[in-house]
């Protein structure tokens, strides 16, 4: 019997685009080929609002999750990212494909890099994270907020209304665009946001053949660097309203994970960057002993000043 599977996706192209890889790859290593894609518009797809102004938590995943809960699929395909770090009891990320490059990049109708950008240029940006770092690469430049889909954005470059913007080049390479891109950022220059490059298969926790079928996709690797940078975000508490940059890589010949974070007090002045290297094995352990490591260096005292920043921006 062909059992045809029911799959939730947000609407937009690089998300089903997203789900179709995944699919892909299911059909490719387990020989499953019969499935049915459900599009779902979430609150962040309605409301689009700079992103810090808003509470992050389940923007982009709640109602593709929800579809998984009441039956009407058997799982669904997510950017990691969107996902927190304690969503619904009765859900499990069943599978972690392998994992794109999480770093971020720049379009820009010059060719040109960030740093040699004129005054007052305009460079857009969704993140916090970003918009930090940007800063200190050139703080001579205007950044802004900016939302909307990949191609959105894109169009509103070339279309004159920003000079440039950052985002992850993951998704640009999944919807094959990479020919805009004119500057790639190292991670110890731009730290990526934790779990980016990464895309989650979610489904229920009672579902014990569901999850034994999709674990056939999983890229242990990519777990394992995962499971230290999502540890540490619960451990701090940090999100959408605090930025805080953390990658995980993964040392196959010694199997080893290293982890380094990037945080940043809302004036940009000061500024955590710290780095652990410890056994694959240990992965959540490391995201703990950060976590520990940036508490008793500071970083509740940034988190306090960026809500009292936030604050005040979003009174004015």
């Amino acid at each position: 019997m062909n059992i045809k599977y029911k799959v939730a996706s947000r609407k937009s192209k690089l998300a089903i685009k997203q789900t179709e890889i995944v699919l892909h790859e299911l059909t490719r290593l387990c020989g499953v080929d019969n499935f049915e894609i459900t599009s779902i518009r979430t609150k962040g797809d309605v409301d689009q609002r700079p992103l810090f102004s808003m509470d992050r938590k389940g923007l982009f995943e709640r109602e593709v999750n929800n579809a998984v809960l009441n039956g009407q699929a058997d799982f669904a395909v997510h950017s990691l990212k969107d996902i927190p770090t304690d969503f619904h009891t009765e859900l499990i990320i069943a599978a972690i494909p392998k994992r794109a490059n999480p770093r971020d990049v720049m379009i820009a109708v010059k060719k040109i890099n960030l740093k040699d950008l004129q005054t007052r240029s305009k460079i857009g940006t969704s993140s916090l994270r970003r918009a930090i770092q940007i800063l200190l690469i050139n703080p001579d430049i205007n950044v802004v907020p900016i939302r909307g889909n990949i191609e959105t954005r894109i169009q509103k470059v070339f279309s004159g209304q920003y000079d440039a913007i950052v985002l992850a080049e993951a998704g640009l390479m999944r919807l094959g665009m990479k020919e805009v891109i004119v500057e790639t950022f190292d991670a110890e220059d731009l730290c990526p946001a934790p779990g980016q490059g990464a895309m989650a298969v979610v489904c229920r926790k009672d579902n014990k053949g569901l999850i034994s079928l999709l674990k056939k996709i999983e890229h242990q690797p990519s777990r394992i660097s995962i499971e230290a940078e999502r540890t540490l975000m619960t451990d701090i508490h940090a999100g959408c309203r605090f930025p805080v940059g953390a990658l995980a890589t993964y040392d196959t010949e010694n199997r080893t994970v290293r982890l380094r974070v990037k945080a940043f007090s809302a004036d940009g002045k000061k500024s955590l960057k710290l780095e652990k290297i410890g056994s694959a094995n240990q992965a959540k352990t490391i995201g703990k002993e950060m976590a520990r490591s940036l508490i008793r260096n500071g970083i509740e005292d940034m988190a306090d000043g960026w809500r009292e920043a936030l604050d005040s921006w979003n009174n004015l």
